[in-house]
């Protein structure tokens, strides 16, 4: 049973257990000693996102570190995609990142990158989980000129910059694109737009003003309302959306209709296959994406491979396969020839390629699928029991999959981030999908209990 880690790292209230001061200086320890395995000086990267927490969290990790005698470079806030590259840039040891995606202000979370710039493994998760746990690393104390030292590099968001713009063909610039970039006043509220500028686009900027409570309010991935209606009142081409650590990315079409991470996965696998560069003509996703996107890629002649919902699933599973593209519908999308985690900026910057070689507008891009309807409802949970445990819940779950029979589908899924279950269902008649759905929620509800407010 693990006691810090969920699918996306550490994540919480914070300054509320296990959110901080003094778990984040522990965690940092842990994290120091499990990388501190060759010779020489060690140096981890933290980066973060633009929430008020940041800095207590940066503070406590950093110290954690340093106690190790490990030193410390901080790059500011950066998406998370680029600490991936960063830690790979200068040769670090790890790398953390303090973000909690797209949650609000009032919660954070922290990641951490190996030296590959990969996502660490659940194994290794629990090692970090038992070194804090375990007291093992109390009477470890470097002392003197052992004592880590920690250090900002000023270059940081060039680096990045740059590292994006090269996994477009040389010479390629977006002369004559007008895009809303919406960074939902987080970590890429400079990186985004900053990029689009340098490659000749026009820009309508939203959540690019950052005050440390603003991140993901009314804005991103998770409120794209406002982005889509800007493409439309100033005639943009497109709009693109991050989330809080801009690690994924949504879009509207130049007529404002929101184009998720299912229709991206698929244009882009139909044009990486084009191109003859989609390895294995395999598309990697989750049990979250839609039946209509397997069924559009059949006809395309790709082949769909589905993993449990979580971008880093998603890659485990394209790095055992040999294959180079995946992704989730949530829009966390996987170029692994460019990149070794979901990228919303390189997602964003490919998207605008496919459509400027092609000549098509983001609507015709877009309709490569025929989404079946699908219902996604949430609650918040106050316990997370093993549901297959309780009867009335397996017995629910029973009569509806019979209703459905192959006609559709049903997933029932707790957060691994939060406190909260989903269950989703697909089906030909959306209103018959919706009551189901309901229904199952209501059952797991009241045998596991709503979380109070």
């Amino acid at each position: 049973m693990r006691q810090l880690f969920g699918t996306d790292g550490i994540r919480g209230t914070a300054n509320v257990d296990p959110m901080t001061s003094e778990m984040a200086l522990k965690l940092g320890r842990a994290i120091a000693y499990l990388f501190k395995n060759r010779k020489g000086r060690h140096k981890i990267v933290i980066g973060k996102d633009t929430r008020l927490s940041g800095y207590m969290l940066e503070t406590a990790l950093t110290s954690g570190i340093c106690s190790m005698g490990v030193d410390v470079i901080l790059v500011g806030p950066m998406p998370t995609p680029a600490i991936s590259v960063i830690t790979k840039s200068l040769r670090a040891d790890a790398g953390v990142v303090i973000s909690a995606s797209h949650n609000s202000y009032e919660d954070n979370g922290i990641k951490f990158f190996s030296r590959d710039g990969l996502k660490l493994p659940d194994e290794m998760e629990r090692e970090i989980e038992r070194l804090i746990f375990s007291g093992d690393l109390d009477a470890i104390r470097p002392t003197a000129t052992d004592i880590g030292k920690a250090s900002k590099i000023e270059d940081a968001v060039g680096r990045y910059v740059e590292y994006v713009k090269a996994t477009l063909p040389k010479g390629f610039d977006f002369s004559g694109l007008k895009v809303v970039v919406d960074c939902a006043h987080g970590a890429a509220y400079r990186v985004t737009p900053m990029v689009f500028q340098e490659l000749g686009a026009e820009i309508i900027p939203l959540g690019v003003k950052p005050d440390g409570t603003n991140i993901n309010a009314g804005c991103g991935c998770l409120y794209p309302d406002a982005m889509q209606q800007a493409v439309m009142t100033h005639g943009a081409h497109l709009g693109l959306a991050h989330d809080g650590d801009a690690d994924r990315v949504l879009f509207a079409d130049e007529r404002g209709n929101l184009v998720d991470g299912d229709q991206v996965m698929g244009l882009c696998a139909k044009e990486l296959k084009r191109d003859g560069r989609l390895a294995k003509d395999t598309l990697v996703t989750t049990v979250m994406s839609n039946l209509g996107l397997e069924l559009a890629m059949r006809e395309a002649g790709i082949r769909t491979e589905r993993t449990q919902v979580g971008d880093r699933y998603v890659l485990e599973h394209m790095l055992a396969g040999g294959f180079n593209f995946g992704g989730e519908q949530s829009g966390h999308i996987i170029f692994l020839d460019h990149n070794l985690t979901g990228d919303g900026l390189i997602t964003a910057l490919q998207v605008c390629h496919y459509m400027v070689r092609s000549g098509q507008p983001l609507s015709t891009l877009a309709n490569c699928m025929t989404p079946m309807p699908q219902v996604l409802l949430g609650g918040r949970v106050a316990r997370k029991p093993d549901l297959d445990g309780i009867p009335v819940v397996v017995r629910t779950r029973r009569a509806i999959e019979d209703k459905l029979g192959t006609s559709g589908r049903m997933l029932v899924r707790y957060s691994g981030t939060e406190p909260l279950v989903r269950v989703m269902l697909e089906g030909p008649d959306e209103g018959t999908i919706r009551t189901l759905a309901q229904e199952m929620l209501d059952t797991i509800l009241g045998q596991v209990g709503v979380e109070e407010s």
